[in-house]
């Protein structure tokens, strides 16, 4: 098997502390894929800062000099700011840039972190070209390995996935997989996912050629100079202290690595950030790779958790052990990072490894006949669900984090250019919202962060579902007043921080966690629920909606500016979007008007903070004098839908529900049971309801009190699962699928929400006004389809006489029609009514059809039609 050679490994054995070895020792050479030379070429009289000058005032700081931090100065400086200055504490690269394994990948399970990615592989080819500086950039592609059917399905999911993305992707069978990695043993092989320009690069080389970059455009880059101090004026701009002196910036970016809690914690914010232990092995010469006429590509076997790659003439393979047997770094959370902290590696663990080790070796038998040259045990930093942490952060002015980075490598370049468009654009290039730092909050707690980190980096390698839940670090503080009451009764989902039922178990019915790429124990009970509120009356637990209160004497006049609808009158409520400059959807709120310039908005829970810090952002540099409080933790929130909805809170209350006393989309406060509520005559379901906002303490009271009301006409709960089915068939739209910040209003077909003709100049506007003058090139459709035993869930490929012309934003199976339901993106030449398309599922092309949506009316237009004479359409 896999011998360990003793001298090399001497030193890696010294204590249960870091061990001492220079960055430069452990590193490879920029012209090689991993060697260990004495010096850098070029470097042997290199200073030990590069820069000698300094700057008072700087347009960005930026506190970092790893790959992240150096690649976003290149790019701010590339692109024409002035003024960039780079504080690192050491030097460039040291933390976990250096002894980084430097893979590179175009693929990843998410959709517009694939641009990131893509970026990242783009600027690395020709990096080399732009700055001199060579960067040892390798790109052999990659295989993913499928040793199970299921994996199968899961290449086949992110198949549909990529067909609409600037990136290659294909399933390979096992004939091609050989003939690409002949050093494989077949037996369990069952397909493979090929993504060709994959490979690896120099994390040093990288850094030290974007640095060069950065300097030619004006960048100044001062190490060693740490920071010491952050303190923020009051005109928003900051003092920068560090030993060699003091720099006033217009913003700073915390790119610091495992620093990044240290500076955090200079002005009160706590990142949910973690070091965890990730080891490599690398290998000698092996005979049969070294006789070998081409690179390898890189490998992963996903069941085996681990990574493979040629280096030089042996192999380097890197695992991911499960959460129990990986270590985290939580001393320094609780203790800091050990002072001088830079270019150093922890005591290698073999026997922690050793199973990967041993799938390894049976599916590259080579391996066992190989020698160790190298173990590689460095921290890498993780959050909680595994995503970096990137933009600019909630409650702090003008501080930016770029943190988190578990894969720093492949992010560098595209998260670069994605940070310094937004910061000179004004507004993020194009969604990124599972990147946004403010998705985490003061319930993320340094018990939480572990949990879930230790999770995170077991599941590196797990099959990753759609409707996926994980459930380490739950629940967290963040729960409602009926969490108690229904998490025996259900199945609940994850909503930044709080739990919310997904589904609700029947008697009799399977109860497990059973994700799925196909219909599973959730089908039918969702079935039921979606009857429940069509037929009768159901409750759910909205309590995780985001909640802010607005009031001042500016209150009307911000709100004019920063959403496209109009201000609804005193007493009424209504749907209003924020955009951004280009005109796209940022936010979509539920705005009520309580009292004169006192208002409430409601949000979606995963944008409450993202959606926050834009409002007061606009608040701030608009200079409007108002008050905003976020409410979210102080208020309740139960809906109650369906057509007997009326009826049964009316028993509760001598507030008059009917028709013709509380009309749609009115608001009012009054008791239920005894209970002050503030009552919304609105519901996301499309039936009779309300929304009904109370103190925390009281849900559980409220709860029972309405269920009790309700008995007689059947009442029982229904949850999130049964609500995206029924605003699906309502043709609603949902923030973060339909509409975001890669898209505008109008091919989202919201136009009845923007108002173009109102006076006040909202964001936006001017933008829209041209788009609409230019014509939409796409729209938003309603498709159905019939399938099988899948539905579509979103983000996937749309079929056009063999090619693929658009994508689905959401689906779901109608339960009222007995088909699949989506939403797509398509030209506007296949946007009419009745064109057939296909919708790409589990790597079968189902055919599809554009309908007149909605596919059934909601509430109150079935009213309208009825009181007219029409009928109720389905």
């Amino acid at each position: 098997m896999l011998r360990a050679v003793a001298r090399p490994l001497r030193g890696l054995a010294l204590s249960r502390g870091p061990v001492l070895f220079s960055g430069r020792r452990l590193s490879r050479g920029p012209a090689q894929t991993r060697g260990f030379p004495s010096a850098w070429p070029g470097e042997e009289n290199l200073p030990l800062s590069a820069e000698t000058q300094w700057k008072d005032r700087a347009e960005t700081v930026i506190i970092g000099g790893g790959c992240i931090g150096v690649s976003l100065a290149y790019h701010l400086a590339k692109a024409g700011m002035r003024d960039v200055v780079l504080l690192e504490k050491s030097e460039l690269t040291a933390g976990s840039t250096w002894h980084a394994a430097g893979l590179t990948t175009y693929f990843h399970p998410g959709i517009n972190l694939k641009k990131i990615h893509y970026d990242s592989i783009k600027l690395y080819e020709k990096l080399e070209e732009e700055t001199g500086q060579v960067v040892g950039f390798h790109q052999p592609g990659s295989i993913r390995i499928a040793t199970t059917p299921v994996r199968v399905d899961e290449f086949k999911y992110q198949m549909t996935r990529t067909g609409w993305q600037a990136t290659e992707q294909y399933i390979i069978g096992p004939e091609k997989i050989q003939e690409m990695f002949p050093l494989l043993n077949m037996d369990k092989i069952l397909a493979g996912l090929y993504n060709p320009g994959d490979g690896h690069i120099d994390p040093y080389s990288l850094t030290m050629a974007l640095a060069a970059g950065a300097r030619k455009y004006g960048a100044l880059l001062k190490y060693p100079a740490p920071v010491t101090s952050l303190k923020p004026r009051l005109d928003g701009t900051w003092d920068v202290e560090t030993p060699q002196g003091s720099i006033t910036a217009n913003r700073i970016v915390n790119a610091a690595g495992f620093w990044a809690r240290e500076v955090g914690a200079m002005i009160g914010l706590e990142h949910p950030l973690i070091p965890v232990q990730h080891q490599y092995v690398v290998t000698s010469t092996i005979p049969e790779v070294q006789a070998l006429k081409q690179e390898l590509p890189v490998l992963r076997d996903l069941e085996g958790s681990y990574y493979l790659r040629q280096e030089r003439d042996g192999l380097l393979f890197g695992p991911y052990e499960s959460q129990e047997k990986m270590k985290v770094q939580d001393t320094w959370v609780t203790s800091g990072v050990p002072p001088g902290f830079g270019k150093e590696l922890f005591e290698s663990d073999l026997d922690r490894i050793m199973e990967h080790v041993e799938a390894a070796m049976e599916m590259v038998p080579v391996l066992k006949k190989a020698d160790i040259i190298s173990v590689v045990n460095g921290p890498i930093t993780y959050t909680p669900d595994i995503l970096p942490m990137v933009g600019p952060h909630q409650g702090v002015r003008n501080y930016w984090v770029a943190v988190g980075f578990g894969y720093g490598i492949i992010h560098a370049g595209g998260a670069g250019k994605y940070l310094s468009d937004w910061i000179l654009q004004g507004e993020p290039p194009f969604d990124l919202i599972e990147l946004d730092p403010n998705r985490y909050a003061k319930w993320t707690t340094a018990q939480y962060t572990e949990a879930k980190a230790r999770e995170s980096y077991g599941f590196n390698n797990i099959v990753g579902y759609p409707k996926e839940e994980r459930l380490a670090g739950r629940p967290t503080q963040r729960v409602s007043g009926l969490y108690q009451a229904l998490a025996p009764k259900c199945s609940m989902g994850f909503h930044a921080g709080w739990e919310q039922p997904n589904w609700f178990y029947r008697p009799g019915q399977d109860t497990q966690y059973r994700p799925s790429f196909r219909r599973t124990n959730w089908f039918e009970p969702v079935g039921s629920e979606y009857k429940q509120v069509t037929q009768k009356v159901g409750v759910i637990d909205l309590t995780p909606f985001g909640k802010f209160h607005i009031k001042g004497q500016h209150s009307v006049r911000l709100l004019d500016h920063l959403v496209a609808n109009v201000i609804p009158k005193v007493g009424f409520t209504n749907i209003s979007h924020m955009l951004t400059p280009r005109g796209r959807v940022y936010a979509e709120l539920t705005v009520s008007h309580q009292s004169p310039g006192e208002f409430l908005l409601i949000t979606g829970s995963g944008s409450e903070l993202h959606d926050l810090r834009w409002i007061e952002e606009v608040a701030n540099k608009g200079g409007y004098d108002v008050e905003i409080r976020n409410i979210t933790d102080e208020l309740g929130v139960l809906g109650v839908a369906g057509p007997h909805s009326r009826r049964v809170l009316q028993k509760l209350t001598s507030e008059d529900l009917s028709e013709s006393a509380f009309k749609f989309l009115q608001s009012k406060s009054f008791k239920v049971s005894g209970i002050p509520v503030t009552a919304i005559r609105i519901s996301y379901t499309g039936e009779l309801g309300w929304e009904l906002y109370h103190r925390p303490e009281d849900s559980a009271p409220l709860y029972e009190a309405i269920m009790n009301s309700g008995q007689q006409e059947g009442i029982d709960n229904f949850g999130t699962y049964a609500l995206n089915a029924l605003r699906l068939e309502k043709a609603f739209r949902a923030w973060g699928a339909e509409m975001n910040c890669d898209t505008n209003p109008l091919e989202a077909g919201l136009e009845y929400f923007v108002k173009l003709n109102k006076p006040a100049d909202f964001i936006g506007k001017q933008a829209l006004k041209q788009i609409k003058a230019e014509g939409l090139t796409r729209r938003l459709v309603c498709l159905t389809l019939a399938t099988d035993d899948v539905d579509p869930e979103g983000n996937e490929s749309i079929w056009f006489h063999g090619k693929v012309v658009g994508n689905t934003t959401s689906g779901s199976y109608s339960y009222s029609i007995q088909k699949s339901l989506a939403f797509a993106y398509v030209p506007i030449e296949l946007s009419e009514v009745g064109q057939q398309v296909e919708v790409e599922l589990l790597g079968k092309n189902y055919p599809a059809t554009v309908i007149q949506e909605p596919l059934v009316l909601t509430e109150p237009t079935r009213n309208r039609l009825e009181k007219k004479g029409g009928k109720d359409k389905t």
